[in-house]
């Protein structure tokens, strides 16, 4: 029986209802997979490829021929916006089947889920953190609420393995079907995995199961690609030059930006009128500043707003009504947004995305530009690359277009070997080992030491955990009050551990800083870090605000709405860039050839840039000397072994090479000053690194390198062993400094 025929009827109506004319080779490979086997499966596609149907269509036909007696399947998104969406393409799918689906996160409304605890059933689609909330406060629902559960799917399963939020969802899964008595299989999703193999043994874990991979011909995408740079003052690359006629056109300019405006916005302004956009940026400050000065622009211009803005720390009521307007396919709005709107919703009939400098990840650009070529248009986006023009006296490295050359190797990468980063799955996970002893802890109430450490190092994600490290953990929590030991012996949530654990924010284990909510009158606008003093101005939600008022103890600031603009701040973001795309940034300053989606200025931009490095050395030696003492480096190696090059440097080899004042543009260059010349630094670095290094050495003397949410719990030897076998990359530099 084929696939569409093993559907069940109203499955098969849907089909028909949407004018589909036939599967698509994913939906037949689930097909089978869920209906003829027992085993797990990672489904892998492009976007806008039909997985969320792949998976569903098998799974509500067997609810509906064999009805679950309690929640069937979760549904475990990433982001709120992608729940919210498939909330909705969901409920029409299941209502002509009577299968409830329910969704949980902080912004849905505490009635809908007090219909789904009185009555458990279909499919439940929940975040991570509100997964966690569920098992530490209806402990004891759980067995009732999941004791039919036959599927869990994750859906951008990339996204979580990223860091310690997919090992919290793995282990959640794992602490939930024992609870429930079950062993549900596991579904996962993505359009950008780098290693499937390996992301198939992670999903698995614990499970006993095999996780199948269905490998079939993808379709050729067509994609409308641009890339054009900016300096962001001053005279563009490709004024006053010759450039190539054979250059994209994709399209003539018939808006104009305000005079005097800045460049780089000013064509985002230009190319986004009358039409459905997102303009992608790389942190939530940056979305302000670009929303604040795309509506200036419509003022000056006296044109209506047609900008709207969506980040993570913008209030429920503002991100929701980007999602509604987005998808009115009436509407020509464009959003600014961060990776918000990265992952999977539909927004339409979306015509073009701009990407302002390049994203930090092959994944991250791929996914972004999926959010286009929905409803038979092509995939189309813009790279704006933005610069401030190197100064006449500058260093070197300085004049490097770094970004630029960025955003050309994660598409050439994809391109050229259609290489995706694949996921980090060798961590030590201390701060989520925290994170879980505590959350089993309060939820289960006293537990022995023995008990505790059972139900904690089971758990297949801590498998690099020795029981040695969870007895120093378990020490340290009670000297610090966080566990409490009773007489009997047994272990409970002490009082230092109660206020990490009665905090929302305890939820999640992505990193936060202390947030303030911001109010006008009635409406939440969002959540800033460090407001500004009573009086001075703050930027949110794509407008500038003067504070009337501050309470310190409830974290609230009190604004009014004013003109003018002022740079927003949410918190650091780090960016992670992998090692081959440095490597391949390297190649683009070392070849010569053109790439068809540059631009007129990008194009010379990047001749410029290749003159310089051909005459200063910089394509093709590491170590350049600036004059006199002054060295600059340039690894061309990823955030993990730059940083760990750093320390052998600094730990290593200062003294023998007389190296003085390191200055790191991390991962692209390094500065510093040395009495050594360019053959005994390589000669020092290369011994150093073939001795034996214990990566203990590699931490500062008085360093305790919080890099994780919970890690400011942890005793100060498990830090330090976390950052040193977990983060740095000792082996992965010997390897490369092996091929200098």
């Amino acid at each position: 029986m084929g696939a569409f025929e093993r559907y069940a009827p109203f499955v098969q109506d849907f089909i028909y209802r949407n004018h589909w004319d036939n599967l698509r080779a994913i939906q037949v490979a689930a097909a089978d997979a869920i209906f003829n086997t027992d085993e797990n499966l990672l489904l892998t596609a492009s976007t806008a490829s039909g997985k969320t149907e792949a998976a569903f269509f098998p799974i509500i036909t067997l609810f509906s021929e064999n009805p679950p007696a309690s929640v069937g399947c979760i549904y475990v998104g990433p982001l709120k916006a992608l729940i919210n969406d498939q909330f909705l393409r969901l409920n029409d799918l299941c209502a002509e089947a009577d299968i409830p689906v329910w969704h949980w996160h902080g912004d849905v409304a505490q009635s809908h889920k007090s219909k789904l605890m009185k009555n458990p059933s279909g499919i439940l689609q929940i975040t991570p953190e509100s997964l966690e909330a569920l098992l530490l406060h209806k402990h004891a629902a759980i067995p009732k609420l999941f004791r039919d559960l036959r599927f869990v799917v994750i859906d951008e399963v990339h996204s979580l393995l990223r860091g310690d939020r997919g090992g919290q969802t793995l282990c959640l899964i794992e602490r939930l079907s024992r609870l429930a008595g079950v062993n549900p299989r596991r579904i996962g999703l993505s359009a950008t995995i780098g290693d499937p193999e390996g992301t198939g043994a992670f999903l698995s874990l614990g499970t006993g199961r095999k996780t199948l991979i269905p490998q079939f011909e993808a379709k050729g995408a067509k994609w409308r690609l641009s890339m054009e740079h900016f300096y962001v003052k001053d005279v563009q690359a490709a004024e006053g030059k010759q450039i190539s006629d054979s250059l994209p056109v994709l399209e003539e300019k018939t808006d104009t930006a305000p005079e005097n405006s800045d460049p780089g916005i000013g064509y985002i302004f230009e190319h986004t009128r009358g039409k459905k956009c997102l303009v992608f940026v790389n942190s939530r400050e940056e979305c302000e500043a670009v929303t604040t000065t795309l509506r200036q622009y419509c003022e000056r211009q006296h044109e209506p707003d047609r900008f709207l803005i969506h980040h993570g720390n913008l209030s429920a009521s503002y991100r929701e009504t980007a999602e509604m307007l987005m998808k009115d396919d009436s509407q020509t709005m464009t959003t600014v947004t961060t990776a918000t709107l990265e992952l999977g919703i539909d927004i339409g009939r979306l015509e073009r995305a701009f990407q302002i400098d390049a994203p930090w990840t092959v994944s991250s650009f791929l996914q972004r530009m999926g959010r286009t070529g929905r409803r038979e248009l092509p995939q189309e986006m813009w790279f704006v690359i933005r610069e401030d023009a190197p100064e006449v006296r500058a260093m070197l490295p300085s004049t490097i277009p770094w970004k630029l050359l960025q955003g050309i190797a994660l598409v050439q990468l994809y391109l050229e070997e259609r290489w995706v980063e694949p996921p980090r799955l060798d961590r030590l996970p201390f701060s989520l080992l925290y994170h879980q002893t505590m959350s089993i802890l309060a939820s289960c109430g006293e537990l022995s030491p023995k008990a505790l450490a059972d139900r904690v190092l089971r758990l297949r994600y801590f498998h690099r955990i020795t029981q040695e490290d969870y007895k120093d953990l378990l020490r340290h929590l009670i000297q610090t009050d966080h566990i409490q030991q009773t007489e009997q012996g047994g272990l409970i949530v002490g009082l230092a551990g109660e206020r990490v654990v009665n905090s929302f924010k305890f939820y999640g284990v992505f990193q936060e800083n202390e947030e303030y909510t911001v109010r006008c009158e009635a409406q939440e606008l969002g959540t800033v870090v460090m407001p500004p003093p009573v009086g001075e101005k703050l930027a949110i939600a794509g407008h500038v605000w003067t504070v009337l008022d501050i309470d310190h103890k409830r974290h609230q600031v009190y604004c009014e709405l004013v003109k003018g603009s002022v740079p927003a701040y949410f918190g650091e973001c780090p960016g992670d860039l992998h090692t081959r795309i440095l490597a391949r940034m390297r190649q683009v300053l070392q070849e010569d050839r053109s790439y068809p989606y540059l631009m007129k200025n990008a194009v010379a931009r990047l001749e410029q840039a290749r003159f310089t490095a051909q005459h200063s050395g910089a394509g093709k030696q590491h170590l350049i000397s600036l004059g006199g003492k002054m060295w600059c480096l340039l690894p061309w190696m990823g955030t993990y072994p730059f940083l760990t090059l750093e320390r052998v440097l600094k730990i290593k080899c200062a003294q023998r090479l007389g190296l003085k004042k390191l200055d790191t543009a991390r991962p692209y260059y390094m500065q510093f000053t040395m009495q050594a010349d360019a053959d005994t630094f390589f000669q020092v670095l290369r011994e150093e690194l073939e001795k034996p290094i214990d990566p203990l050495e590699l931490v500062y003397p008085k360093e305790l390198p919080l890099f994780d949410k919970y890690d400011e719990y942890l005793p100060e030897a498990l830090v330090k062993k976390g950052f040193a076998l977990g983060v740095l990359d000792l082996e992965g530099l010997r390897e490369l400094v092996r091929n200098w």
